[in-house]
């Protein structure tokens, strides 16, 4: 091991809360000696007979005529031809329709890949399943605002975007119209209405939910400058480099399954998560058969389930633990060539293996590229991915790049903060638990209410008297008593900050609408996100 976990330093990553801002670290100026730096880790690491160099190369020549073939189907492919010399740059994101702070990440791909003479690849990572068929897009007034949720096909099981086909095909075609209705009050002319007719193109040329998304928003890269090449995460685990890594994996699995859960823990311990789901949950053991970081499914049945194998003799069986069972030839010490012949004759019975979170990225940075750019979710996430690169493959973990922004909708409105209302609940906790103070500075003078006084004036006799161990439970409810007598002189101030109050907490709700940073950057006016985008990517880069 290069060290142990103790020694581990997470980074605390926040999002941007400023319209226009953005978090780039580190700086882009830096990219180039982080790339350098990333190439030299590549060694003689034995992968099932292999060397990581070996399986870097060719899984490298792999990915980039797969991504040319499916860039190609739907648009026009960058000119610069794939040369080992030149860097490798990755990014990957699920096919949804993301923020635009999102979005910046595929922008920095390229620019980055330009100024480096680079091949840029964005990971469509479509072995996720499919959680939901509606956005959230913002209505009625400044004043009256809501968020709807727009439908764009029917609901549907929760299977993988690779599995998902368009269900309705209506509704997806008309929600470009019901979209931008609704929030024509705030954004007249969304990014949305050039954008709809291409996604609509292509759900008739793919008829999956996810590729027409994910391709009609690459054409529209592309037709802002963008040179980078796609490829379905499904597609690469189909490569045979990525059959030697799934082997490799698979034969080691019981040091590997210890290492994966230890430093998730550590992770846990070290946030003080609670959550066993978070970041990622540990992988089980059920009687002798061990759960691998890996999905499985088949055509015919494509609910991910998980993947569970053990060794018996010098085969591994693979199975999904509901009926599927597949034996490898494979052990710790031999070669992999015959097992990774099996796995790619997988395909053809309509077998799959996808990878999971962390081995996605651990793939991606360890052998895919020389540089991955994460947005802020994944690289917390990835940090768990370097404790495991560092404890199982006794390597230094690549660097990457984390960028990430802020934008808001062009709503002119007044801005509501959590400020006003922090103070509220203070002065409201103060009339309880110290009505003198608001009472000290006016005291009523008229008799009726001058039994105030004398309420303050114990109160403050209290206050004077030491605390001991003798008389602390009769201070205590001295203390209780004359509070609630004097509730009474405060009673008018309460109701006139509760109804403040309300109206506060009822701005914030507005404004959790109109100020949110989680629309789709197909809402925003184009010339606005070509404007921000350019500005934050310029040359020279300095962190924002």
């Amino acid at each position: 091991m290069t060290m142990g976990l103790e020694h581990i330093e997470y980074r605390r990553l926040r999002a941007p809360r400023d319209h226009g801002s953005a978090l780039i670290q580190p700086p882009l100026d830096e990219v180039p000696e982080l790339v350098v730096q990333n190439r030299r880790l590549h060694s003689d690491y034995d992968f099932q007979g292999q060397s990581l160099a070996d399986v870097a190369r060719h899984a490298r020549q792999e990915l980039v005529a797969e991504a040319r073939q499916w860039t190609s189907q739907y648009r026009d492919t960058p000119t610069l031809s794939h040369d080992p010399a030149r860097p490798l740059l990755l990014a990957g994101h699920q096919p949804q329709l993301f923020h635009p702070g999102v979005w910046l990440k595929n922008f920095a791909l390229s620019e980055l890949a330009r100024r480096q003479g680079a091949c840029a690849i964005n990971l469509i990572v479509d072995s996720d399943s499919m959680k939901g068929v509606s956005m959230g897009v913002p209505g009625g007034s400044v004043q009256q605002p809501h968020l709807a949720a727009v439908p764009l096909d029917e609901a549907g099981p929760p299977i993988p975007y690779e599995e998902r086909p368009i269900v309705d095909h209506g509704l997806l075609e008309s929600f470009g119209r019901r979209a931008a209705e609704e929030l024509r009050p705030f954004v007249p002319h969304p990014l949305l209405e050039s954008f709809w007719p291409m996604v609509v193109a292509r759900a008739k040329a793919t008829g999956n939910f996810g590729a027409c998304l994910a391709q009609a928003r690459h054409q529209l890269e592309g037709r802002w400058g963008a040179e980078t090449l796609e490829v379905p995460q499904s597609r690469v685990c189909d490569l045979p480099s990525f059959a030697w890594l799934t082997a490799h994996l698979l034969a080691h699995l019981p040091r590997l399954q210890w290492v994966y859960n230890e430093v998730v823990a550590h992770y846990r311990r070290t946030h003080r998560i609670r959550s066993t789901a978070h970041p990622v949950p540990d992988l089980a053991t059920d009687d002798d058969w061990l759960e691998a970081p890996f999905w499985i499914w088949t055509t015919d049945e494509p609910r991910r389930r998980r993947l569970f194998a053990r060794q018996r003799g010098d085969e591994i069986l693979i199975t999904n633990r509901a009926g599927l069972e597949v034996a490898l030839p494979l052990s710790p010490e031999g070669d992999a060539q015959s097992a990774v012949q099996h796995l790619m004759q997988l395909r053809h019975r309509g077998v799959k293996i996808r990878s999971r979170a962390l081995v996605t990225t651990l793939w991606a940075r360890l052998v895919l590229g020389d540089l991955f750019i994460h947005g802020i979710g994944g690289a917390k996430y990835d940090q768990v991915t370097d404790s495991l690169i560092d404890q199982f493959f006794d390597l230094r973990p690549p660097h990457y790049l984390v960028v990430s922004a802020t934008f808001h909708l062009p709503i002119a409105h007044h801005v509501t903060t959590g400020d006003e209302l922090r103070q509220i609940n203070r002065r409201l906790r103060d009339l309880t638990f110290h009505p003198e103070r608001a009472l000290r500075q006016d005291l009523p003078t008229d008799s009726a209410l001058n039994g105030a006084a004398q309420w303050i004036d114990a109160k403050d006799r209290w206050i004077a008297t030491p605390q001991t161990p003798e008389n602390a439970s009769v201070r205590f409810r001295e203390f209780h008593r004359i509070n609630a007598a004097l509730q009474p002189w405060v009673s008018d101030q309460r109701q006139q900050l509760l109804q403040r109050r309300d109206h506060v907490a009822a701005a914030l709700r507005h404004e959790s609408i109109l100020s949110s940073r989680e629309y789709a950057f197909c809402l925003f006016p184009e010339e606005m996100l070509r404007r921000q985008f350019n500005h934050l990517l310029a040359a020279p880069s300095t962190p924002r």
